[in-house]
């Protein structure tokens, strides 16, 4: 099976290449903004019909799209997560190869969900923010498209290789800079949001799965199981061995610093804090349709997850 992966070289896109290399069935060509990629190409900036020519010349039978933006103004995600996919989506229809698409959407798509609540991929869309909006656009074009396509909405990825910008890449970041200063307390801000996270690593292999499936639609994955930031800080403590305090900055007013911040009094307070991602105070995810038409769980649990972030951070001490 010939298969083209966009956005090799991101935080999900690297662990899903190397699920596809460890398959034999699996011809991979990666395709990137990097100098690692096997072809250079910017989908935020390359013309539809340059894209087409280079599917006519691959023939892939699946076209894996894990390219997109987490940060950055309206008009970048815009550009990264929205023209990008219609780039793909026009030069997959005007290709000859038939191929399929498997796009990575993101549960920001959801917005804010009523606290207890699971999301099935039924849900009205109330994205929150601009990060969000962008993505959504992005599946809309998908679905709209005519193409043998599906979305995999992804809920909070977490494991090794999580960015230092992400809640828990801060946390873990936060207890690195206490352990080696010698901090018997650690200030900590945002710790009360819940978000259901599912290691990079079952994402992957979900990706994998969709990719043989014949699945069609919107996929929610997750672990199908919120987690308090506050109770994941305590487990990376754990985890990391740190014998200091943890003390909560939530319940002030708006406007606290975020995990791992600096606080002075210069602070201007984030606009959407503290739910930056747009997306309330809770997500969880119904992950029955994963189950069902990819035959996929989630196997990595979260202590696992923050383990290896923890084995990362710690090598920079």
């Amino acid at each position: 099976m010939r298969v083209l992966l966009l956005g090799a070289n991101g935080y999900l896109g690297r662990f899903v290449a190397d699920r596809l290399l460890a398959d034999p069935a699996v011809q991979l060509t990666a395709l990137g903004r990097g100098d690692d990629a096997d072809v250079r190409f910017d989908l935020a900036s390359g013309s539809p019909g340059a894209l087409t020519r280079f599917l006519n010349a691959v023939h892939p039978g699946v076209v894996i799209n894990c390219a997109g933006a987490t940060r950055g103004g309206a008009r970048d995600l815009t550009r990264h997560n929205t023209v990008a996919v219609a780039t793909v989506c026009e030069a997959l229809r005007r290709s000859g190869c038939g191929a399929r698409l498997v796009q990575l959407g993101c549960a920001a798509e959801y917005g804010p969900s009523q606290p207890g609540s699971s999301t099935g991929e039924d849900a009205i869309p109330r994205p929150g923010g601009p990060y969000g909006v962008s993505k959504l656009a992005g599946t809309e074009l998908v679905l709209g498209s005519g193409l043998d396509a599906v979305v995999l909405r992804v809920f909070s990825p977490a494991g090794p290789g999580t960015p230092a910008g992400s809640p828990l890449g801060r946390l873990a970041e936060a207890l690195r800079r206490s352990i080696q200063s010698g901090d018997g307390e650690l200030k900590l801000g945002g710790l009360a949001v819940q978000r259901d996270f599912v290691d990079v690593r079952d994402v992957a292999r979900a990706v994998h799965a969709a990719s043989l499936s014949a699945a069609q639609g919107i996929v929610n994955i997750g672990s199908g199981r919120a987690v308090r930031l506050r109770d994941a800080a305590a487990v990376l403590a754990r985890v990391a061995g740190y014998g200091g305090a943890l003390h909560e900055l939530d319940g002030g007013p708006p406007g606290r610093p975020a995990i791992g911040h600096p606080r002075t009094e210069s602070d201007a307070p984030p606009a959407a804090y503290p739910y930056p991602d747009g997306c309330g105070s809770w997500q969880q995810a119904d992950v029955r349709t994963a189950r069902d038409r990819l035959g996929w769980r989630p196997r990595i649990n979260l202590e696992e997850s923050l383990a290896d972030i923890w084995m990362e951070a710690a090598c920079r001490i």
